[in-house]
């Protein structure tokens, strides 16, 4: 098997039978080291800064689905998503020396990176997308990071169970070249059920890290006081792993 087939499906075990696992101590001492151990293969068997693969535009997949939140209705995303999303910003802010609100007129004039990639999901399917956008690296640069800034957390319009959608990662996903702030899919602005107007790509983890409807980009230096302090929705409700590469 690949190398990172079968880093897709040891990551995407380890989340699918998280649920009943994580509702124990000792379950989520478990999950802990099994996410240690992960993080410590991935390390072993691919440099974390390797690229994913890249495929020809005829590998793209005739329909690439759209999962998890697929229309939000919550705040004032249905408004804005009428109006072709003229007014949507996406704030760059936190521990960061330049804070920005960027339009998405701003976004597409900033050097762009296009990529075929696949997209693996944790429930087991996947599908492979032309993605469009400029790196997350060229933000974070004109933003000038802080010193004590450890991880970039990903905010979202989408609301589930009555929690905003978040992400996280650390630098060195954040700074990967393949790390792309999307807002175009197979040449065609991104629609509303795989992320309008702003998705994250992040080409080295699994689906659910790859947050929709991005409204905010923020540098922290510790994951804790955020949601539930395990890095992510899913994270904080289900046991899923935070790192979770492939």
């Amino acid at each position: 098997m690949k190398r990172r087939g079968f880093l897709a499906v040891i990551g995407a075990g380890f989340a699918a039978g998280c649920n009943k696992i994580a509702e124990s101590d000792s379950g989520s001492r478990l999950l802990g080291a099994a996410e240690k151990w992960h993080q410590g293969a991935h390390r072993l068997l691919t440099d974390r800064e390797a690229l994913a693969p890249e495929y020809p535009r005829s590998a793209i997949s005739s329909y690439f689905r759209g999962n998890g939140s697929t229309d939000p209705q919550n705040g004032d995303y249905p408004a804005q998503a009428a109006e072709g999303f003229a007014n949507w910003r996406l704030e760059v802010r936190g521990l960061v020396e330049n804070p920005m609100s960027l339009s998405l007129d701003n976004i597409r004039r900033l050097p762009q990176r296009t990529q075929v990639t696949r997209h693996d999901c944790v429930e087991g399917w996947s599908a492979i997308g032309e993605w469009t956008g400029p790196q997350l690296s060229l933000i974070l640069d004109a933003a000038k990071l802080k010193p004590e800034a450890k991880f970039i957390v990903f905010r979202c319009a989408d609301n589930l169970n009555g929690q905003d959608y978040y992400e996280s990662v650390d630098l060195i996903d954040a700074y990967h070249p393949q790390t792309i702030v999307a807002h175009r899919l197979n040449g065609e602005p991104l629609p509303v059920k795989n992320g309008a107007p702003l998705r994250m790509r992040i080409e080295r983890q699994l689906g659910y890290k790859h947050a929709k409807y991005l409204t905010a980009i923020e540098a922290v230096a510790s994951l804790d006081d955020i949601g539930r302090g395990q890095g992510g929705y899913w994270e904080d409700r289900s046991g899923y792993q935070w790192y979770a590469g492939i």
